[in-house]
């Protein structure tokens, strides 16, 4: 199966859709101990006496509540691409 070129194309396309979110994800969280350990760009009052860590903190659950929802509406895609390798590979195994 590994030799078929939709299989081949169908790895890479996850493969660099997963890479893609982690590295977002990644990048996005550790800003957070990193800005607020380093500057004080988040220490500052956003709305009265609520600062922008806050907002960044929850900004984070949104995030990955959104990142989850893309994944899951991808994996759906990236399994009927799945299928249809997985149907070619049988259909050439039975000649």
């Amino acid at each position: 199966m590994t030799e078929l070129e939709s299989f081949k194309k169908l790895t890479k396309k996850k493969n660099k859709f997963l890479w893609t979110v982690a590295v977002i994800f990644f990048v996005v969280y550790m800003m957070l101990p990193i800005l607020t350990s380093y500057t004080n760009l988040l220490h500052q009052k956003a709305i009265g006496e609520i600062t922008w860590v806050w907002l960044y903190s929850a900004g984070l659950f949104i995030m990955v509540w959104g990142l989850a929802h893309f994944y899951v509406s991808r994996a759906n895609g990236f399994d009927r691409d799945a299928q249809e390798v997985i149907d070619e590979y049988e259909r050439g195994a039975s000649k």
